[in-house]
């Protein structure tokens, strides 16, 4: 029996080496970002700065502590920066300022031209492109709403950022160096799953190969990280305003108190959490994919399903619609494709299994793969069974019929009979299953039938027909309702 290749449990988890960042990423678009911060303090206040976090992260999530519990520090201020160097701050800086702008003549000839900064239209915190207004210069006593050329600005002051910063004044009872650990909370992240099931050109056995993708937009590259992802539908309440170019923050006491629960383990049994094998280097602004789960021979039978009664979701019907005689007599003729997968050891696989979308191929005769279908898979324990709906059968039809219905004048009870036809046109043979809600209540009694019946839930009941190459089959019952 061959069973897959995949990801570490979280108990499974290598040290995180020192100096080496580590990375949790959830499913919906944040992170809890673990780092180390080297200080070096001395007796009194320090004032220390960190320009290793990213664009979004969520100030009063940080936690900035000693790992081993020995050095005695308090945070008394902390505060974020996040309006990195850029034109636009520049043209800010320089408001109500004349500078120089260089400006090409049609033959790249340069020359300088002076303009006053009456109005940057740079809006801190916006998104790229979002927010901004039009500059304003005034050249030679007349406005510009625009440029008139690149801006040369004076050099940078001392407080000027390359990159967003966290800075923090410690108190420290006595001077002692040493690594502090680091975390938060960002967004910026997201991880997705994708699967492709590759089987052969006829039979069930396939071939199982999933796939993470990871998305980086928060800002910041982090190099040689230990990559966790977390799995599960977890409870994340969403900021109500953007927190780019916030200033400020909680002391280190109470910073501390908010984030325990992020990184706590008592919760990771209610989810499930991977590792990749191997640290991984994730850019700003950067996808990148890893193959996490590889299973080989699984049986993922094709199965036929006519649901011939297009009455939509019948349950939950007030007793008028379910008693009207003309109810749930509409018919379609589409027999779904649907994909069966035992996530078990015995089906060389029994892993919990992240949501995410399905595609299935089909390989020919020369070995060439051909898409067949698709679907979303949702977060899937081991040993459960998979479900999903690929498209509709192109040789495989059917029809349903309403042919008698009788009702008291009561209203108590009523009888309705149903001819249902199924075709199969393919080469081999097929079985359809056809399934049929009893819509109109829960108290009911099949009175007549042509065929045995299985009953999946109180109001659906499902005949299994097998039909060979271009046979046609016909399904008969008779359905005795009461009401009360």
């Amino acid at each position: 029996m061959t069973f897959p290749r995949f990801l570490a449990l979280a108990g499974l988890l290598p040290a995180v080496l020192a100096g080496q960042p580590s990375l949790t990423i959830y499913n919906a678009n944040f992170a809890v970002v673990r780092d180390r911060v080297p200080l070096d303090l001395k007796a009194g206040v320090n004032t220390v700065a960190f320009s290793g976090v990213t664009a979004q992260m969520e100030t009063d999530s940080v936690v900035l502590r000693d790992p081993a519990g020995q050095v005695p520090f308090r945070i008394l201020d902390q505060n974020y920066r996040a309006d990195t160097i850029s034109q636009g701050l520049l043209l800010q800086f320089n408001e109500g300022k004349t500078i120089t702008f260089l400006v090409h003549d049609q033959n790249q000839k340069e020359f300088p031209v002076q303009g006053r900064i009456i109005r940057s239209g740079y809006t801190p915190g916006a998104s790229r492109g979002q927010g901004d207004q039009t500059p304003i210069i005034e050249v030679n006593g007349q406005l510009r709403f625009s440029l008139p050329g690149e801006p040369v600005f004076p050099a940078l002051a001392d407080d000027a950022i390359l990159k967003p910063t966290l800075g923090w004044d410690i108190e420290s009872e006595s001077a002692v160096k040493f690594n502090a650990d680091l975390s938060y909370v960002t967004g910026g992240f997201s991880w997705q799953a994708a699967y492709n099931l590759v089987a052969a050109e006829k039979g069930d056995k396939a071939d199982l190969v999933g796939w993470v993708t990871i998305n980086n937009q928060s800002g910041m590259s982090f190099a040689n990280a230990t990559v966790k992802l977390m799995a599960g539908d977890v409870n994340k309440i969403q900021p109500v305003a953007p927190r780019l170019g916030a200033r400020g923050g909680a002391g280190g006491a109470m910073a501390m108190a908010a984030m325990a629960p992020v990184v706590t383990e008592k919760t990771f049994d209610e989810y499930h959490l991977y590792t990749l094998a191997r640290p991984a280097t994730l850019r700003d602004r950067e996808t990148v994919q890893v193959e996490f789960v590889r299973a080989e021979g699984i049986t993922a039978p094709a199965l036929y399903i006519y649901d011939g009664a297009a009455v939509g979701d019948y349950r939950g019907l007030n007793p008028g619609t379910a008693r009207s005689p003309n109810y749930g007599t509409q018919s379609n003729k589409k027999v779904w494709v649907m994909r069966e997968i035992h996530n078990t050891k015995e089906n060389h696989l029994g892993l919990p299994l992240p949501k995410g979308r399905v595609r299935f191929y089909r390989s020919d005769e020369e070995q060439r793969l051909e898409f067949v279908g698709e679907n979303n898979l949702d977060h899937t324990p081991k040993d459960e069974t998979i479900r999903l709906y690929v498209g509709d059968s192109f040789d495989l039809v059917g029809e349903r019929a309403r042919t008698d219905f009788t009702a008291s004048a009561r209203g108590d009870f009523a009888d309705e009979t149903f001819e249902i036809k199924v075709r199969n046109h393919k080469l081999e043979p097929a079985e359809i299953r056809v399934v049929e809600h009893l819509y109109r209540g829960t108290n009911w009694a099949i009175t007549e039938k042509s065929d045995p019946f299985l009953k999946n839930d109180a109001q659906t009941i499902e005949f299994r027909v097998s039909l060979k190459p271009d046979e046609e089959k016909t399904v008969t019952y008779k359905v005795h309702y009461t009401w009360e």
